[in-house]
């Protein structure tokens, strides 16, 4: 019993650790609102804005992966934490746009704190039931959603400036916090004598390149989303920060939360049939997402006669809020494929594929500013995810396919 109350300590610690990393990571999509406005910056200026925090989360995923394995989670992530306060406190002083992107590169470290948690809670669980602890660690991609709660109220008490000076004692705070319930157990570390290049090796493997752009769908896009969705409804739909945060929140608060159902639904059914089932939701609705606020004319025997096509807000929203359960359990699934075929180099693997979500997420929010200043059409996002969910859908099909077929022509002379 206390081996296991160990465990559930490391558990509930570490989640409450990513959950507030995860808010901090993502404050520029509400607070580079009024940033934009000060700045004047075009939407592809403001989609960089957003994105910079989330590049060098990304990049840090892999080597942070490593050091997890290497030499444990829990001070690696204790010093992350702790090396991100001071950039998170200058952002309410800086003043220029340049500053920002910096800081932002700074702060960005957060971000990496997943590939640190998932492999270090994963390894204080047995096989079957990693699936649904790495989904109740994943579930702190919920703190997307307690920026939307937090930040607009902090913006409307104080100024926007406010903000990065809580969430620098917020992050302090969950260090500690997470230092004293946390534990360490040196089995789980791997050998000191793997190489660097040695754990590298499963880029090799075609099996990693696939989970990247499975997961580059789901995380990626849920980062994109999360970040874009305040400024969507703010021009779209004309509401005000916090409203439009609330709303927005309906994407991000299941989008984080519900990735426990997730890793329960993929340990219970498989990996594959979850993830193939997300892909399909996502495609559907992202198709409705994508068509644009149209109004059309057409000649009638009694003349013309105008038409308007267009999601409401509530429409909108519900939408969404179904993309948000989907991509939180697609969250699940892709990382329940790691803990099945990697078992034994749970936290290199879970840095690559982190990475390549993560570069998602970075990559996103850039081109849904450029084509917007492109297009004019600020649907234009969701008809570029519609693009990628199509690719992933293809992709699975025929490389899940091929394999099933030479695993039955491998079994044949067996079976003869």
């Amino acid at each position: 019993m206390a081996g296991e109350g160990r465990a559930y300590s490391v558990l509930g610690s570490s989640t409450l650790a990513f959950t507030v990393c995860f808010t901090i990571w993502m404050m520029f999509g509400v607070i580079g609102i009024p940033i934009k406005n000060n700045l004047h910056l075009n939407e592809t200026e403001f989609g960089l804005l957003t994105a910079m925090p989330v590049l060098t989360g990304s990049l840090i995923r892999v080597p942070l992966g490593i050091w997890t394995d290497r030499f444990g989670g829990r001070i690696v992530l204790f010093l992350l934490m702790l090396s991100t306060v001071i950039p998170i406190y200058l952002i309410s002083y800086a003043t220029v746009y340049w500053h920002f992107l910096v800081l932002g590169l700074f702060v960005g470290l957060a971000g990496g704190s997943f590939s640190v948690g998932t492999p270090y809670v994963a390894r204080w669980f047995k096989k079957e039931r990693q699936g649904l602890a790495m989904g109740i660690f994943g579930a702190g991609n919920s703190g997307a959603a307690v920026n939307k709660f937090i930040a607009p109220a902090l913006i409307a008490a104080a100024g926007w400036t406010f903000v990065p000076k809580v969430y620098a004692g917020m992050m302090l705070a969950a260090a500690l916090i997470f230092w004293v319930f946390s534990a360490t157990d040196p089995t789980h570390n791997v050998k000191s004598n793997v190489s660097f290049l040695a754990q590298l090796k499963m880029l090799k493997e075609p099996k990693v390149w696939r989970y990247c752009q499975y997961y580059s769908v789901v995380f990626g896009g849920y980062v994109g989303l999360s970040l874009w969705m305040v400024k969507y409804y703010v021009s779209e739909y004309g509401f005000d920060i916090k409203t439009a945060a609330l709303l927005a929140a309906c994407f991000s608060l299941p989008g984080g939360v519900l990735r426990a159902f997730g890793g329960w639904l993929s340990d219970k059914y498989g990996a594959y049939k979850v993830t193939w089932w997300v892909m399909w939701v996502c495609w559907v609705a992202f198709f409705l997402l994508s068509y644009p606020q149209t109004d059309f004319t057409i000649k009638t025997v009694s003349g013309l006669q105008t038409f308007h096509i267009g999601l409401t807000p509530t429409a909108f929203t519900l939408i969404l809020f179904v993309v948000g359960i989907s991509m939180a359990v697609g969250k699940a699934s892709v990382f329940k494929f790691i803990s099945d075929d990697y078992s034994s180099n749970i936290g290199a693997v879970s840095g690559i594929v982190g990475l390549a979500g993560g570069l998602g997420g970075f990559v996103l929010p850039i081109l849904f500013g450029a084509v917007v200043d492109v297009t004019g059409v600020r649907s234009s996002c969701f008809m570029l995810l519609y693009g990628t969910v199509c690719v992933s859908l293809v992709w699975m099909h025929f490389q899940f396919r091929r394999e099933s077929m030479l695993a039955a022509q491998a079994a044949l002379p067996a079976s003869a």
